[in-house]
């Protein structure tokens, strides 16, 4: 691999770096950014081993070692040579910077960094800055009741934690929006950069403007090996490397070394010139930009590969296997530690080539010398203010008015026919046009398709790539993100969540199944944040489904999937939120609530397609509140009181949770009303399904009393839900009545159809949920005539899929099919 410390002549397509002959004057000398680097090597090694004696103040014992070895040393000089470098440029330029860390099991390097900097001990004091402190410091490291291996939350500085790899260039480029004048450096292992969502990550900078937005710096550090096998990148032709790069838009750098017994403060000149080189690119490409280029073409910006042996400096040979530079370095090089003499000693000579007496004072402080590679106050990259990297609203949403774009529902004239999410993207086009510095809108390819196309009335979609004519709503400052990739469009989220800024990602439902582990490992982050008390508030990362199984007739069985609300509910319940607005006005509120929520995951489910309205805006606000409730008007209780809801026990309670699902339950009602008068049929929208769950697992579960008044103790409950009948099942299992509980979902039977032959498919249709009643009242289908309505409404439900089936359409009668109120019925 060309080296960055070769002698030749540096023009615009060469990777390689001038050498260290065409470095300005620095104030930072590499002898102090070499020993800040030994002494990150020396705390990440001692965080991995040692439980005592941290400064080495007498011969290693077996006492002095964990009785578990748990760690990873293979990313960790790589990544502590990073961080010195870094800090050397920040102390040197004052520019703003932060640091992504993407090798997953980077802890150690990142911790001791930040302990170094001098931001651990100031929010951990137990965690002093002397020879007390670091041993506390080096206990702790994956230790119970001590810190994860990874960056976690407990790291200051750290939003991306990397126990999953993949996400971090995508929340780097997250964070970059709406950053001007931030650069942010992320280092992505090898090993990291094989996954899918790295890969699409790599041409983030398409959606970056250098005059309003930071600067991502992508440093690839190929150490050749994961696991357990080499790296795809770090065997590939360097001139194929080069291409990658360059095809991916970016000028790479390259710097090599630390092969064969180099001297490391050769690579100390490589890897400063090439962040001197990367940081002066980065301040041209804003000043260009600033006059007005990259008008027809995006900027190229710097990417840094740099090429070191895995497990650089730690031992070379153990038991005649040959470690450093292979894959036996990426945990634990020295295993047997406190069982194997040999290995105590090689272990302690390892931490003394460090030469910890010219790092740390007998008190254990990190000495003086250190201090002028430390910036300053906020610019150390663990306490940046300015990012919001440890949490921290930059400033709250101003929401606007819902009333003005509500739908007029009148109590008589409930069914009006409205689009739910064309009515929320009104609405949340103000919301954008109100918060045009630090709000964002995230899909993949599908905004418009979910109606939410209003926004483009206030902001484009950003586009840093070439613009042709034909373009629509393309432009270099939009506010609207869309690629075709649902991980890059909710890392983008996240990393702009976790930086101080708000959000909202809309996707098909099925689709978003793409990112299940992206939700979780988010989820994991902010259940872990809630106990660091230094770490400041997010806003909620809310998801708005649209597209959803019911209205994906026209797509077929393989876009028919709601399957993720399963996912989303067994996470803390601390953290999640799930809604099932019934229509446009629910919809809104929903939305105005999740958006002014703080440290959640809100996942909302709503339609795009035309559906019957139901409330009225005042209506859907207290029924939001309540989060679920009685429709008196939809269902055929005389004497039905709100306030003494225990007092009235129905024949049967029809629940609905999901637009169209509520839509069939009403219908439904409506049909027994017609045929069965003195039937008593309670209706039950639920909006948040959370309430369903017993309140001592959820902080919005319905306490019993409450719960049985509106569910009864006794009554059969006909539930028509949005999602797979068991999740309903699992969040009501405990409640009194659950053995009266029948649950209609989707049941995994889907194909291109109709809309209604796709609930007939799955039981949940208007007919089936009246059989149901029929069937599960006591004593009620051995009524005179009874059996007689029953065979009209099979015969119904037959007639309507022959009528799909021969003409393409549902028949009139459901697709004309109008809520009559009770007095028209009667």
């Amino acid at each position: 691999m060309a080296q960055a410390g070769e002698q030749h002549q540096q023009h615009q397509h060469d990777p390689r770096v001038a050498s260290s002959e065409r470095r300005r004057e620095a104030s930072v000398p590499l002898e102090i950014v070499d020993a800040w680097w030994r002494a990150a090597n020396y705390l990440s090694v001692g965080q991995i081993y040692l439980m005592a004696n941290p400064l080495l103040a007498r011969p290693l014992e077996p006492a002095d070692i964990k009785p578990r070895l748990l760690g990873h040393w293979g990313t960790s000089p790589g990544l502590n040579l990073v961080y010195a470098h870094l800090n050397r440029a920040i102390v040197e330029r004052g520019t703003p910077t932060i640091y992504v860390c993407g090798p997953g099991h980077g802890g150690p390097a990142m911790v001791a960094n930040t302990w170094l900097d001098g931001t651990y001990s100031e929010l951990f004091p137990a965690v002093s800055a002397d020879v007390e402190g670091m041993g506390r410091l080096f206990r702790q490291f994956s230790f119970p009741g001590g810190i994860p291996s990874h960056a976690a939350p407990e790291t200051p500085g750290s939003i991306n934690e990397g126990g999953e790899l993949g996400y971090s260039l995508m929340h780097a480029y997250g964070a970059a929006l709406d950053n001007p004048g931030l650069v942010v450096a992320c280092v992505i292992g090898d090993g990291e950069a094989e996954t899918g969502p790295l890969a699409a990550s790599w041409r983030g900078h398409s959606f970056l403007n250098p005059v309003t937005d930071g600067a991502v710096l992508p440093i690839l550090h190929l150490n050749g090996y994961k696991i357990a096998n080499p790296t795809l990148l770090a065997r590939i032709p360097e001139a194929e490397l080069v291409d990658f790069f360059r095809g991916n838009g970016y000028e790479p750098l390259l710097v090599a070394g630390g092969f064969d017994g180099e001297d490391p403060m050769a690579v100390h000149g490589r890897m400063a010139d090439a962040i001197d080189v990367a940081y002066e690119r980065i301040a041209a490409i804003r000043v260009d930009a600033a006059a007005g280029a990259f008008a027809d073409v995006a900027p190229r910006w710097p990417a840094i590969v740099l090429r070191t042996p895995k497990g650089w400096t730690g031992p070379g040979v153990v038991d005649g296997v040959q470690v450093e530079g292979t894959f036996h370095a990426h945990q634990v090089p020295l295993a047997g530690v406190r069982e194997n003499p040999e290995h105590l000693a090689m272990l302690e000579a390892w931490l003394r080539s460090y030469r910890p007496e010219e790092l740390f004072d007998g008190e254990g402080r990190p000495v003086a010398a250190l201090a002028a590679a430390r910036p300053d106050g906020v610019l150390r990259m663990s306490a940046n203010e300015s990012a919001h990297v440890n949490g921290g609203i930059a400033a709250p949403l101003e929401l606007p008015a819902i009333e003005p774009l509500a739908i007029e529902v009148a109590p008589g004239e409930r069914g009006t026919t409205g689009e739910a999410t064309r009515v929320f993207g009104s609405w949340l086009a103000e919301v954008m046009r109100r918060n045009p510095d630090d709000f964002r809108l995230f899909g993949p390819d599908e905004v418009a398709s979910n109606r939410l196309d209003a926004v483009f009335e206030v902001t484009d979609r950003v586009w840093a790539e070439a613009l042709h004519p034909l373009d629509d709503h393309l432009g270099r400052s939009g506010r609207v993100v869309e690629a075709l990739s649902e991980h890059l469009m909710q890392g983008l989220l996240e990393g702009y969540l976790l930086t101080g800024r708000h959000g909202l990602i809309t996707s098909y439902e099925a689709f978003i199944h793409i990112v299940d582990s992206m939700f979780n490992q988010h989820a994991k982050w902010l259940e872990s944040a809630k106990q660091v008390p230094w770490r400041g508030d997010v806003a909620s990362l809310t998801y708005l489904l649209s597209s959803h199984v019911w209205r994906q007739d026209h797509n077929g069985f393989s876009h028919q999937d709601p399957g993720f609300l399963n996912v989303v509910v067994n996470k803390q319940a601390e953290i999640v939120r799930v809604y099932l607005p019934p229509d446009a006005n629910t919809l809104l509120e929903v939305m105005r609530h999740a958006f002014d929520t703080q440290n959640r995951v809100n996942v909302v489910v709503a339609g795009k397609q035309p559906q019957p309205q139901w409330l009225s805006h005042t209506e859907a606000r207290a029924h939001v509140e309540a989060g679920l409730g009685v429709w008196e008007w939809a269902g055929n209780e005389p004497g039905f009181e709100r306030a003494d809801a225990a007092a009235s026990v129905p024949d049967v309670v029809i629940a609905c949770a999901g637009d169209v699902p509520t839509t069939e339950a009403i219908a439904a009602a409506q049909l027994l009303r017609g045929r069965l008068p003195e039937l008593r049929v309670r209706l039950v929208n639920v909006v948040d399904l959370m309430r369903l769950q017993d309140p001592s697992h959820h902080p919005h579960g319905l306490p019993d009393r409450e719960f049985d008044a509106i569910f009864t103790r006794s009554a059969p409950v006909i539930f028509a839900f949005h999602g797979y009948p068991p999740l309903i099942h699992q969040l009501a299992y405990r409640r009194t009545n659950h053995a009266n509980l029948h649950v209609r979902g989707f049941i995994e039977r889907g194909t291109t159809t109709t809309p209604f032959d796709m609930l007939h498919l799955n039981d949940l249709d208007r007919y089936r949920l009246a059989l149901d009643v029929l069937h599960r009242v006591p004593g009620l289908h051995s009524r005179p005539g009874v059996a007689e309505i029953a065979d009209e409404w099979h015969a119904a439900r037959n007639a309507a899929r022959e009528h799909a089936y021969e003409y393409g359409a549902d028949p009139e009668w459901i697709t004309g099919w109008r809520f009559a109120p009770r007095a028209a019925t009667e």
